[in-house]
């Protein structure tokens, strides 16, 4: 059964959606503040259980399969979401954004992503319906990042390269300064854009080239429209406080790119192959988790061998 076919599934899902994003900001976060640890992770708490709990309503009303894909479709993109939040980190240190303006940026910057991925799925199943040579496109393109991702672990950010800044920055004028968590500002009767803005703007161009990974992975254990856009939407929700908790521990996860770039290349296998052999959702689910898993222990074996090393 697909839940795309029911239009009330989406309609539901889009009013519970725009109330948290309104809980989310007009109350939680009416007032600019730095985010704590200890807030990121409580957030990061009630996201996963939400999700947890949307997964078991899948179940409930669809079954153990598409269950299953949601799974497996919210672990690839949360683990995806791993990228995303180094090169947050990596933006927010180049635009020597404070701390209390952070969070507003990640809130916009998360609304824009879930618009321009739900088009992008919509586009993506729209593209395998029709043809259906594009999955071993999608497939081939997966293994060849995945291989990239392995090969090219440092990751490198330039801001100042990117088109949508330039021209933004050529056709309206810039405040020099933040203007308290503001985006535009009025002076002496003309429109200016503060660097919060062109922050924002930048996280959602960055978003977009991480999209063109996580989409066509998700297609690789469901073609089902809704199910992609409920796991690309849970782990987009939560990125925010998963930013937050680990923006500071990045460089501890060593080996965890090293797992993804696994995790793509295995997806990309299975949509090559899927017409000769279909891999259950249960063995993919299996075996992503299993990678992850080991490049997440591997990794703080490795942390805690260097604490030991140093003091040594």
């Amino acid at each position: 059964m697909m839940l795309s076919g029911t239009l009330w599934v989406w309609v539901g899902f889009t009013l519970f959606v725009l109330a948290m994003l309104a809980l989310d900001l007009g109350v939680f976060h009416r007032q600019a503040h730095a985010v704590s640890i200890k807030e990121a992770s409580l957030w990061s708490v009630v996201w996963i259980t939400l999700a947890m709990a949307f997964n078991a309503g899948v179940y409930f009303f669809s079954g153990p399969d598409p269950a299953l894909q949601f799974l497996a479709g919210y672990l690839i993109e949360k683990s995806l979401s791993v990228d995303n939040i180094f090169v947050f980190a990596l933006l927010f240190s180049y635009f020597h954004v404070p701390a209390a303006y952070q969070h507003r940026v990640l809130f916009w910057g998360v609304l824009g992503a879930l618009v321009i991925r739900g088009l992008l799925i919509v586009l993506g199943a729209a593209l395998l319906d029709t043809f259906h040579w594009i999955s071993y496109l999608f497939g081939a393109f997966l293994i060849v990042t995945g291989v990239r991702m392995a090969f090219h672990q440092e990751e490198e950010v330039h801001p100042e390269r990117n088109p949508l800044l330039k021209l933004v920055r050529r056709l309206v004028p810039v405040t020099p300064d933040y203007e308290r968590d503001r985006f535009m500002v009025r002076r002496a009767g003309h429109v200016l854009v503060t660097p919060l803005l062109l922050v924002v703007l930048v996280v959602e161009t960055t978003d977009l080239i991480f999209a063109l990974d996580s989409i066509p992975a998700i297609f690789a254990v469901t073609l089902d429209p809704f199910i992609v856009y409920t796991s690309n939407v849970f782990a987009i929700l939560g990125l925010r406080s998963l930013y937050f908790v680990f923006a500071n521990a990045m460089a501890r996860f060593y080996y965890l790119k090293l797992g993804l770039a696994v995790v793509l290349s295995f997806v990309g296998v299975k949509m090559v192959l899927a017409d000769i052999y279909h891999l259950p959702t249960t063995l993919s689910l299996a075996v992503i988790a299993v990678v992850l898993a080991t490049a997440i222990i591997a990794s703080v074996v490795r942390a805690r061998r260097l604490v030991e090393e140093h003091r040594a």
